[in-house]
């Protein structure tokens, strides 16, 4: 059984007992996350698809840790004119532990 969940405006296919790294939520480490933004479920062959969601299905989430993501190195330069700007990112994610699938 997996399903196609909308979190913090990106699409995941997830499945019971996954990890999952997002976008950084506003929620505590170690709290419970449900989201109804349900796209599309399958079940033993049946699939089920929202327009644009699902009425009535849920995903369930622990949240497990809040993480960065590796490095990007972003480099600018301009040949000639003595122009080199170096910058690094990191991207703030969120971990979780997916618990159940309501459909």
């Amino acid at each position: 059984m997996y399903a196609i969940v909308e979190i913090a405006g990106q699409q995941f296919k997830v499945q019971k007992d996954q990890k999952v790294y997002v976008h950084r939520l506003a929620a505590e480490a170690g709290s419970k996350v449900t989201f109804d933004q349900v796209l599309l479920v399958e079940n033993g062959g049946n699939v089920t698809l929202g327009a644009p969601a699902i009425a009535g299905a849920q995903v369930t989430a622990e949240v497990l840790d809040h993480v960065k993501g590796d490095k990007v190195i972003v480099f600018k330069k301009k040949r000639r004119k003595g122009y080199v700007v170096k910058n690094g990112h990191r991207q703030q994610f969120t971990a979780l532990h997916i618990t159940d699938i309501k459909s």
